[in-house]
C-alpha cells in the first residue's frame, strides 16, 4: 500500500493506493493521521480512489481512524470509494457509519 498526505487549507487529504491489508502499512496510516490530528487538524478525507482491494484488517484500520477523528473532535469523509469498496461497506454493513463523497472537491466542501 502506498499512502500520499497532503493538506490543503485546514483539510487533511490522505489518499491509500493498491491493496490495503494492514500491516507495517497500518502502522505508518496511524502515525500519520495521530501527527495531523495532535498537530490540531480535525478535518480528514481518506481518497480511496487508488485502492485495488481492501482486506478486513484494512476495514479495521478506516473504523480506527473514524473512532479517532470522533474521539479528538474532528471529522471524517471518505472520498473515491470504488464499487468494489463500496460492495465491501455495504455488506459489511459500514457503509452507514462513513460520510462519502464522489470527489475530494465534494468532501471538501461537506465540511463546516
Amino acid at each position: 500500500m502506498k499512502i500520499v498526505d497532503e493538506v490543503k487549507n485546514d483539510v487533511v487529504i490522505i489518499k491509500l493506493e493498491g491493496k490495503v491489508m494492514g500491516g507495517p502499512d497500518a502502522t505508518i496510516f496511524y502515525g500519520k493521521l495521530h501527527e495531523y490530528v495532535d498537530s490540531g487538524k480535525k478535518k480528514v478525507i481518506i481518497d480511496l480512489s487508488g485502492v485495488e482491494w481492501m482486506s478486513s484488517v484494512g476495514l479495521g484500520m478506516l473504523i480506527s481512524a473514524l473512532t479517532t477523528m470522533k474521539n479528538k473532535g474532528g471529522e471524517m469523509r471518505l472520498t473515491g470509494v470504488t464499487k468494489t469498496i463500496q460492495s465491501l461497506l455495504t455488506i459489511t454493513r459500514l457503509m452507514t457509519i462513513f460520510e462519502s463523497h464522489d470527489t475530494v472537491a465534494d468532501a471538501i466542501k461537506s465540511f463546516k
